[in-house]
């Protein structure tokens, strides 16, 4: 099992060490053979190299099965031209890999529907699973510019972008409960008028996957209203990017949500928060979401859905009996880690 780990800005580092203390006792128990070198990535890389993504770190990533990332950015970067900032790099990773489909869960687990900002029994049976296309449409689209006038992107996307993904989609559905949401603005867009009938000629070959079609407008809505009755939801890159930060909310914090991101090359597992300046280096970051990155890590890149679903029950106890500052409880990084160990044990 050879991981690159790129730990990133602010808490990431901190954070990924908890995800690598799990993976390393998965390791002792069960003999994984688990090869870990670390790379410097996001405004760390900007420090060192003078650019987010330098070509050690690419080699690293290219010769590695999987990739940990912790989180980029932050303040310290903001001023730089946004072609070598930390989140150019994000994106340059993902391209680089050929990472087209980004897989965001929101699950909220039983016993901690209290956490929720929903109302509890909107909460219950919350778990979702949200696809989204991660290489095309509006943040990779040409024609984009800027004068001082005006400014325009355009949203592309092809036939083939839209069936990969939907294709994950309906692949992960028959794992779960067989249920598709496709969410576009069909009514409005031409874009999205072909993301709808490219999903349907891919369904085609499902049958027995239950598909509906949303509005990007009215999917937010019914998210917020009734977001136990989504199984899978596949949409483009700039609806996924917005629907996917709503939905994490659903659980409580965004640092219980992991991601990760497939494709062509070596997939990247990471957590959905941000570098979070303002707490790092104070050892009270909630390493949940990296945790289950690791998890999904487990699953996707190596096949081991036994270990995966070990971990995500381990981290499910710890939540319930030593929650982290940011679910309303004490533990900080450390100590929550260190439950989750002793729950693996």
């Amino acid at each position: 099992m050879r991981v690159a780990v790129l730990p990133g800005d602010g808490i990431g580092p901190e954070v990924t060490e908890a995800a690598l203390k799990v993976l390393r006792a998965l390791d002792e128990q069960e003999g994984l053979g688990l090869e870990v070198e670390a790379f410097p990535f996001g405004g760390a890389a900007i420090e060192v190299y003078g650019e987010p993504f330098p070509e050690p770190t690419q080699k690293g990533v290219a010769n590695a099965q999987a990739v940990l990332l912790g989180s980029v950015g932050g303040p310290k970067w903001d001023h730089l031209p946004r072609r070598i900032r930390p989140e150019t790099g994000l994106l340059a990773l993902r391209k680089s890999q050929d990472l087209f489909a980004n897989l965001r869960p929101a699950k909220v687990f039983p016993g901690l529907e209290r956490l929720s900002p929903l109302k509890e029994e909107v909460a219950r049976g919350v778990d979702i699973l949200i696809v989204r296309e991660l290489t095309g449409g509006i943040y990779f689209g040409e024609p984009r510019g800027m004068t001082e006038k005006e400014a325009w992107n355009t949203e592309r996307y092809s036939k083939l972008e839209v069936e990969r993904v939907a294709q994950v989609a309906f692949e992960a559905a028959k794992k779960r409960r067989k249920q598709v949401a496709s969410v576009d603005k069909a009514n409005v867009l031409e874009v999205g008028e072909f993301w709808r009938k490219t999903v349907d000629e891919v369904h085609g070959r499902y049958p027995e996957i239950a598909l509906e079609h949303q509005y990007v407008d009215a999917m937010a809505m019914h998210l917020v209203r009734s977001p136990a009755r989504f199984d899978v939801v596949v949409t483009g890159n700039i609806f996924g990017d917005i629907l996917s930060d709503l939905a994490s909310v659903l659980p409580g914090s965004l640092g219980l949500l992991p991601s990760a991101s497939l494709g062509q090359g070596t997939p990247v597992f990471e957590p959905v928060h941000g570098s979070a300046p303002d707490i790092a280096g104070q050892g009270v970051a909630n390493p949940t979401a990296a945790i289950l990155s690791a998890a999904m890590m487990l699953e996707h890149a190596f096949g081991l859905v036994d270990l995966a679903r070990k971990v995500e029950k381990a981290v499910a106890q710890a939540l319930l009996e030593t929650p982290p500052p940011d679910l309303g409880g004490s533990a900080n990084t450390e100590a929550f880690t260190q439950e989750v160990l002793r729950r693996l044990k």
